[in-house]
């Protein structure tokens, strides 16, 4: 699998991106045949710093994507992360109802 992180309006540290790259890794029990993971990390300078994850996953005929934003990168990468496993296992039992 391809992990692709860009962080905008700032320098992504290495412990943020081994962080992110562990997220994505444990979706691959969810789903085997991942075949790329783009992750956008971008700060914005408000009067309260709003960071903002974004994680795009490409499957084999099918494209998920989350947004989500809050006041830390790891909170954000999570909850982001969480919402692609939702919609990884709803595909799954998806695919599992239809072979039988």
């Amino acid at each position: 699998m391809n992990i692709q992180i860009t962080s905008r309006k700032f320098r992504a540290k290495d412990s943020l991106t081994s962080y992110t790259k562990d997220e994505i890794q444990k979706l691959t029990k969810f789903n085997p045949d991942i075949m790329d993971a783009n992750v956008v990390l971008s700060f914005l300078h408000n009067n309260n710093s709003i960071k903002s994850a974004e994680i795009t996953l490409h499957v084999p005929g099918k494209v998920f994507k989350a947004d989500e934003t809050s006041d830390d990168f790891r909170k954000s990468i999570s909850i982001a992360a969480s919402k692609i496993e939702r919609q990884l296992r709803k595909l799954k039992t998806k695919r599992l109802a239809k072979s039988r």
